[in-house]
């Protein structure tokens, strides 16, 4: 890819927003399947075609991109995130991968004596015990020695349960009473957030900045155009989500969306409102996480005797939902076990008995996650006009016969986990994102994942999995118009290195009446599995780039 920018002519009286011709490459657009041009208009697209038509725009373009067979493509759009904790992982201790518990450990020692930390808190992310030869966490003992008596918070792989030393428990005031509180093991629950929240007090704003800028620049060059931030009181803070607000409004990454998850009753409706927020939901935890055995289930799991925490009921689903609906705010729900999901429809449908079924609809309210799933709960969310909002991240890193999931509940219901073919047959609007840091940014590997589900009969089409990594997350805020390469929408993109243009699609049938050029389908690089993902070259964001890959 190489650009120029041309220099001035005669007068032309022009007057209006800088232009910029790409050409050469291919466009991923639907108003012209073919098309290898593309013009901007300050922050919009003003025209796609063929090379040979866009000779017209040459020459009054203020910069002429030259493609050299790259592909563009709607920028991508992650539709939950955790922007703060995100930059953490990447600038702290990432676990994620530890092979052992004696890996983690020594880890752990080294990261802790590389860092100045009085009063301070060390934080690290993605340890999980499951695939340890070990098969356990760490004690205290072993967690607070290889810390060196540093105050110390790791989350586990899930965010939904975590490490804490000695000295961050002394810390965290009235600890031992909290649910969830383990004298020896993981934290869980109400003691976990406890612990999170002390941890994330004592970060500093430069500390907190440096994060979220790391955060918004592994976006960007990832081809990320937009982030849903799934922010609230048990999982970072109103100053959090703030600063996060105020960073992205800077304009110099990728645009942010903000949710505050906490109830109406708790006054989760006002605050949004005044924190600026596009919904008051997100992480609203209706439960917790497969992997911490506190997703809420309708059976015990396999490896526990239990049936997880259950942190809402369904009067409380219904009385957020009628509240959001009367202030024409989305709702939305954290909710990954059957019997959690069960909960957010029951409390759904009774706010819709109560305000209007059509109202609810209207507002497409938001279910996180949405992992256990059977037929007659698919339905629900299309008759609720519910968005589904997950992660096939999850399936790629806890799925198959021999992940975590298994592990939790057994073969059968294992492989009924993200069924994503169901929910698009039932009409049931997909935005997919990576719970980052749960799962890395990866756009092109959730699309892959998606696509190449470990359960063969949930499987997706690349074309419908992109589609719901870009237009959907614009879809699931109420924005339709975005996240498409048409004249007229807003110009985020982002320009690809990719190999060979294909249609995959779970079905040869479907597959192979795409790619007959009389379907008008336009190809997406080879997502098989083993076959390398596309590299970022540009990723631009209402015409500002806000990512350009070094030359070579």
């Amino acid at each position: 890819m190489t650009e120029r920018t041309l220099p001035p002519g005669p007068p032309s009286g022009r007057r209006g927003p800088r232009t910029v011709l790409l050409r050469g490459g291919a466009v991923y657009s639907p108003a012209d399947p073919f098309a290898t041009a593309m013009l901007v208009e300050g922050e919009h697209v003003a025209w796609v075609g063929s090379d040979g038509a866009a000779e017209a725009y040459a020459q009054t373009a203020d910069e002429i991109v030259e493609l050299d067979g790259a592909l563009v493509t709607p920028a991508f759009v992650d539709a939950h995130v955790h922007a703060t904790s995100t930059g953490l992982a990447l600038t702290g201790l990432d676990l994620t991968g530890t092979p052992s518990l004696a890996a983690a450990l020594a880890a752990l020692t080294a990261f802790a004596a590389a860092q100045e930390h009085p009063g301070g808190v060390l934080i690290g992310h993605g340890w999980d015990e499951t695939g340890w030869p070990e098969g356990r966490p760490p004690t205290l003992a072993e967690l607070d020695a290889a810390a060196g008596g540093a105050a110390v918070y790791l989350s586990r792989t899930d965010v939904h349960s975590a490490l804490a030393t000695s000295a961050l428990r002394a810390l965290t005031e009235g600890l031992a009473g909290q649910p969830g509180f383990h004298a020896d093991g993981p934290l869980t629950r109400d003691a976990h957030h406890a612990v999170r929240r002390t941890a994330l007090a004592r970060l500093t704003p430069g500390q907190r900045r440096a994060a979220q800028r790391a955060a918004l620049a592994r976006a960007a060059e990832l081809g990320i155009g937009a982030l849903h931030e799934c922010a609230g009181p048990e999982i970072s803070s109103e100053e959090d989500l703030t600063a996060l607000l105020e960073l992205a409004a800077e304009g110099e990454g990728p645009e942010v969306f903000g949710y505050w998850g906490e109830l109406s009753g708790r006054g989760g409706v006002e605050t949004a409102r005044r924190l600026g927020a596009v919904g008051a939901g997100g992480d609203l935890f209706v439960d917790g996480a497969l992997g911490s055995h506190t997703a809420c289930l309708h059976r015990d799991y396999t490896d526990a005797p239990h049936t997880g925490t259950a942190y809402l009921t369904a009067a409380q689903v219904a009385d957020h939902v009628a509240a959001c609906t009367e202030a024409g705010l989305q709702a939305g729900f954290h909710a990954i076990g059957d019997a959690a999901v069960a909960a957010v429809v029951e409390g759904v449908r009774a706010a819709g008995a109560r305000v209007g079924a059509d109202r609810v609809r209207a507002l497409r309210h938001r279910v996180e996650h949405a992992e256990a799933l059977d037929d007659k709960t698919v339905a629900a969310f299309a008759e609720l006009g519910l968005t589904a909002s997950v992660q096939p991240a999850f399936d790629a890193a806890w799925g198959g016969p021999d992940g975590m999931y298994v592990q939790r509940l057994g073969a059968e219901r294992a492989a009924a986990l993200n069924p994503f073919a169901a929910l698009l047959r039932s009409g049931v609007p997909l935005a997919f994102g990576s719970d980052a840091p749960v799962t890395p940014l990866d756009p092109w590997g959730t699309v892959r994942a998606a696509a190449f589900h470990r359960t063969p009969e949930h499987r997706i089409s690349v074309r419908a999995a992109f589609t719901a990594h870009t237009r959907g997350g614009w879809r699931a805020i109420g924005r339709d118009q975005d996240g498409v390469l048409v004249p007229g929408a807003v110009a985020s993109f982002a320009v690809w290195a990719a190999g060979d243009l294909v249609v995959q699609a779970p079905d040869d049938r479907v597959a192979g009446w795409s790619t007959d050029p009389r379907s008008g389908t336009p190809g997406l690089p080879d997502l098989t599995p083993g076959e390398p993902l596309p590299t970022c070259l540009r990723t631009v964001v209402r015409g500002r780039t806000v990512h350009l890959a070094a030359a070579g």
